[in-house]
């Protein structure tokens, strides 16, 4: 006669899904040499300046981003994407679409693509003292207004 068997440990899910209200962003205005870098809520709807990050190169980049990544445990990422005025892309359109399909490949998290257009002009006016940490905290709030 076999042993009737015995249930196993209770299995827990290896990840509970985030509460919309509780999600966490992190925004990124690529840049070649500067990345400027915010952290924001979708419950208080804000967005926090970071330092910015000063690197020559995708490797070195993407290893400070990596450091951030695993600080502040976003639940998603999101990335300015630069246009002229008139909505064309240009030049650095590309250079974004291509680091935020980067972003998805490194490290699995969703990664937004927001307009960045004047951004780094609106946080110059708002007396940024970084402006590339300023213009990525008005994309991620743009953003999040339009959640």
């Amino acid at each position: 006669m076999n042993a009737p068997a015995r249930p196993g440990p209770a299995r827990l899910p290896t990840s509970v899904p985030v509460a919309a209200q509780h999600q966490t962003f992190l925004a990124l205005d690529f840049g070649l040499r500067r990345t400027g870098v915010a952290f924001g809520t979708r419950l208080l709807g804000t967005a926090s300046a970071q330092p910015t990050i000063r690197a020559d190169g995708a490797d070195a980049r993407f290893a400070q981003v990596a450091v951030r990544i695993r600080e502040w445990q976003p639940d998603a990422l999101v990335v300015g994407v630069p246009l002229h005025p008139d909505g064309a892309p240009h030049e650095n359109t590309e250079r974004a679409l291509k680091f935020a399909r980067q972003l998805r490949g490194r490290f699995g998290l969703a990664v937004y693509e927001v307009d960045e257009r004047y951004s780094t002009t609106a946080a110059l006016e708002a007396g940024a003292r970084d402006a590339d940490a300023g213009a990525a905290c008005i994309i991620l709030e743009q953003f999040l207004r339009n959640l």
